[in-house]
């Protein structure tokens, strides 16, 4: 077959040897495989007789179910060939890979080679614990989604020698005949040849809200749909929402029009998140501050005429202490927690970095069907012939909303309203069933808001003698029913206002029939112009005795609104300095209706269409994209281009989205979150974070969530520097000046396991701070470890040095070191690490702000962390083990005024810390005033 253009195929495909998509003959080895599918222009290009032809299927028959086992093995199952899943020996070994573990590993190897057996122990057992949590957390989400997967529906009706039964969809090969009916998925690509009433939801595919009408005839480019859909196929994936029909299979598996974008997104790859970055740009400072140390105290021991071999022992065996072995633990425990809450919040995150990547987050691009709305067409605005205007509460096909009269109720306002909505659930044949709806989405609407407003079963008042169905043509649908009370026939039309107008010769008022004339046809008309530059749907009802002697009843504007609380999400959102742009499929009013609906800022030169982007260079739409707002009628390559000219930008991208046509888009960006109720089984797949509620709102309590984390973690560094800074340096100044050691290494390994244990564990468990939420976005160009958190750990650091070794040398007068003195040297610095832990609960705020007790495990680890050090002060077999003695009270009233002075020293730098920022907040904001006076002035004398 010779292609002459898009979508326009030559003539000559009509003759057999003219064309490639002829199947080869039914034994595998007699030809390829290339025959054995069309693509979809191919096949909407062509009759439906001559798809039966090629692909020899026969529409009354189908095909024999030995010729299915033929064609399987050439084409294969009607299936995505995903990546063969890691057996679990290589999945824990892959836990392996970080750089800082990497490290670890290399410094408990060091520690093995030196006999330093404690410290290789301590090291391993801390890397086995964090490759350990991660495996067990992916193993958790592989399972969540794997439950995920079951939802998919996975049968179809397929006629086959002759018999119409139900088939596994895997199963199906090109030439099964296939029959739809309302409420199947379509389970692989189809040329229609018969449709009758139907239409497909192919929301997921093209963002259109509304079913696409489905048709038998030749398509070609002059009739091809801008969306991307055409009349004649129905999509694999897509919905059926009323009618049935029956299709030809043209494309299977990776064949099909989703397939591709499934190639697509196999072929993109995944940025490595944020917090992953810093990791590995951590791990290489600590390599060089490792290698730079050994080389600064090998230095400085040389000049003190130490000898080289005990020189390098204590050099390399500080530089294995300066590594933070808890640090990997504290952060893998910290982001399961941060896992487990948004489980909890009804996110679930498929990755233990993705959560804090959500911190990050400075653009979301939302899609707009099914996420910031609910896919659920809504009645949201009524107005009645008697000039009642109501509003509709509530959204979608559920019971829940009420009718809100704007001018206040009335009896006959009330009855004029029940009046209109009972008519058009009589002209209806949709049904919603548990909440599920059967039938056109309108329709839906409009049975839906007659439920809320009390009117049930009002078809079963009418016995229906004719119906004439809704055509593109006359733009109405009609029924005639009998009223089985009085007996009463009449006629009762529902459609475009414009269409319904034109049969009308009288409308109500005030439960009379007036004549309509020329003037209230004009008003009602500007009603309805105004609704629909709203984004909504017009529908006019009326009824009458006749087709040509209606009276107009009143109309009801229809969208899929968007969901509760979206709007206050955007708002919150964008008052964090989170950028939020809509990207859909569906049509330029529509779409900003939303937008400004939810809260976006739309005006001119922040509207773009796929079509203007495909006139765009990459240079161009990188320049532009940072101030649009919202992108209507794109297509899965936009959405792929705006996410990496983002990224190009500098900006962290979060992608919403729950169709196939999402996937590219969702594996590219930072963080791709598909929705789990509604998305399609190749979203979830592509998505890092998945919303089991499928709403906006929750991205926000994930982004909230994130936030906390890295502020949770920055937390626990800080604090776990500043021990490793004190610690080594109590060794590092004893050791080089000839001191005796302040601490004995049972001592210190006791420190290490108790300070880096529980009270480290649990400062990553600090309950999310309000005023976290509302901070911008992290900057991700900043290290873990920044200049003020360097700053706040020397200061904390020093007051530790300074009080330990002051009790350290007051206690050793006599130039000997007993039991008493190394027990209250190392009480000294346990103490000192407690009121440290709570210090560095936040950067900012105060101790007693925050509540002593609102991080309850940190309080339990403490009060156990006491426990311990009472312990070992005055059990008998802990003495002898740690070499420690028991201490007089008045020894523990001295050291808890001494140590709790890194806690006061804490607060004060905090206090000081408020005040120059609040300082500076307010010469910022006289600065700007002073601006604001100044271009006034000057507008003034030129105005003079």
């Amino acid at each position: 077959m010779r292609e002459e253009g898009p979508g326009v195929l030559s003539s000559s495909c009509s003759t057999p040897e003219n064309t490639i998509l002829e199947v080869p003959s039914t034994t595998p080895d007699t030809g390829g495989v290339s025959g054995m599918w069309l693509s979809g222009r191919e096949g909407g290009g062509l009759p439906w007789e001559e798809i039966s032809r090629v692909l020899h299927t026969d529409p009354n028959l189908g095909i024999s179910s030995r010729e299915v086992l033929n064609r399987r093995q050439l084409v294969g199952y009607n299936e995505f060939s995903e990546a063969v899943d890691d057996p679990l020996w290589k999945k824990y070994l892959g836990q392996f890979k970080e750089p800082l573990i990497l490290l670890l590993l290399a410094s408990s190897f060091v520690s093995l080679c030196m006999g330093q057996f404690d410290d290789a122990v301590v090291i391993t057992l801390a890397i086995v614990i964090v490759a350990s949590v991660a495996f067990i957390q992916e193993l958790r989400t592989d399972k969540a989604l794997e439950e995920l997967k079951k939802q998919v529906p996975a049968t179809c009706t397929c006629l086959r020698d002759g018999n119409i039964r139900e088939y596994q969809a895997r199963e199906l090969v090109p030439g099964d005949i296939v029959h739809l009916n309302i409420g199947d998925r379509v389970p692989a690509d189809l040329r229609l040849f018969e449709a009758l009433d139907l239409s497909i939801d192919e929301s997921s595919f093209t963002g259109e809200t509304e079913p696409a009408p489905k048709i038998c005839s030749v398509i070609t480019t002059s009739n091809y749909s801008t969306s991307g859909s055409m009349g004649n196929l129905a999509y694999m994936g897509t919905f059926v929402r009323t009618g049935r029909g029956k299709g030809i299979v043209i494309s299977t598996g990776e064949k099909s029009q989703f397939g591709e974008l499934f190639r697509m997104m196999q072929e993109e790859e995944a940025p490595r998140t944020p917090l992953q970055k810093n990791m590995d740009e951590l791990a290489k400072k600590l390599s060089v501050f490792s290698f730079g140390f050994i080389g600064i105290v090998f230095i400085l021991g040389l000049y003190q005429g130490i000898p080289i071999h005990k020189i390098f022992n204590i050099a390399v065996s500080l530089a294995v202490a300066a590594i933070p072995e808890g640090l990997p633990i504290v952060v893998t425990m910290t982001l399961c927690l941060g896992i487990r809450r948004m489980a909890q919040r009804s996110a679930l995150v498929k990755g233990l970095h993705t959560v804090e990547t959500l911190g990050c987050v400075t653009t979301v691009c939302s899609d707009k069907t099914g996420t910031l709305t609910k896919n659920e067409m809504t009645v949201t605005s009524i107005a009645t012939s008697e000039g009642d205007e109501c509003r509709m509460t509530g959204v979608g096909y559920s019971t829940d909303g009420e009718v809100v009269f704007e001018g206040g109720y009335s009896e006959l306002a009330n009855e004029a309203v029940t009046k209109l909505l009972e008519t058009g659930a009589v002209c209806n044949n949709a049904q919603i069933i548990g909440g599920q709806l059967l039938g056109q989405p309108t329709e839906g609407a409009i049975l839906a808001a007659a439920i809320k407003h009390g009117v049930y079963n009002a078809r079963d008042k009418y016995q229906r003698l004719e119906e004439i169905p809704f055509k593109s043509e006359t733009k109405t649908m009609s029924v005639k029913v009998k009223n089985k009370k009085t007996g009463e026939v009449e006629w009762i039309v529902k459609g475009a206002i414009e269409a319904v107008l034109r049969s009308c010769t009288h409308y109500h008022q005030n439960m009379a029939l007036l004549p309509l004339s020329q003037e209230k046809q004009h008003k009602i008309l500007t009603a309805s112009l105004e609704r629909g530059r709203q984004g909504l749907r017009v529908i006019g009802i009326a009824r009458g005795s006749s087709l040509l002697e209606l009276s107009y009843m009143g109309m009801l504007g229809i969208m899929d609104p968007p969901r509760e609380g979206a709007r206050s999400s955007v708002t919150t959102l964008q008052s964090t300095g989170v950028r939020v742009k809509m990207v859909t499929g569906d049509a330029q009013e529509t779409a900003c209706a939303i937008a400004q609906a939810v809260g976006l800022h739309v005006r001119p030169g922040t509207v773009f269409s796929g079509e203007q982007l495909d006139n765009m260079d990459d240079r161009v739409l990188t320049g532009l994209v940072s101030d649009a707002t919202v992108f209507y009628r794109v297509s899965p390559r936009h959405k792929l281009r705006i996410v990496k000219a983002l990224q190009e930008c500098g900006e962290i991208v979060g992608m919403t989205g729950d169709g196939v046509n999402d996937v590219v888009a969702l594996k590219r960006a930072n963080i791709g979150i598909s929705m789990g109720k509604m998305g399609s089984a190749v979203s979830k797949e592509a998505a890092d974070m998945i919303l089991n509620d499928d709403n906006f709102t929750t991205i926000l309590s994930a982004i909230e969530e994130g936030k906390c984390i890295f502020h949770n973690i920055s937390n626990f560094v800080q604090f776990q520097v500043s021990t490793s800074l004190v610690a080594l340096s109590l060794i590092a100044l004893s050791t080089l000046f000839g001191l005796p050691s302040p601490l004995n290494p049972m001592q210190i390994l006791l420190i290490n396991v108790i300070m880096d244990g529980p009270p480290a564990l649990t400062l990553g468990m600090e309950p999310i701070d309000d005023d976290v939420k509302v901070q911008p976005p992290r900057d991700t160009t900043k290290d873990l470890i920044t200049k003020k958190l360097i700053k706040n750990c020397v200061i904390s650091a020093s007051v530790i040095i300074c009080g330990t070794l002051w009790v350290f040398r007051s206690e050793m007068s006599d130039g000997v070191v007993t039991a008493r003195d190394t027990t209250m040297t190392f009480a000294c610095f346990v103490m000192y690490d407690m009121f440290n832990a709570m210090s560095c609960r936040s950067e900012s705020k105060s101790v007693l702000e925050i509540g002593i007790t609102s991080n309850w495990y940190l309080f339990v680890a403490l009060t156990a962390t006491i426990v311990c050090l009472l312990g070992v002060v005055y059990l008998p077999f802990l003495q002898w083990v740690f070499q420690t003695e028991g201490i007089h009270i008045s020894d523990w009233i001295h050291l808890l005024c001494l140590t709790s002075t890194v806690l006061l020293v804490s607060e004060f730098r905090k206090f000081l810390d408020r005040r120059h920022e609040y300082s500076a907040a307010v010469f910022s904001s006289k600065r700007f005033w002073s601006s604001k006076k100044s271009s006034k002035s000057s507008s003034w004398v030129d105005e003079v």
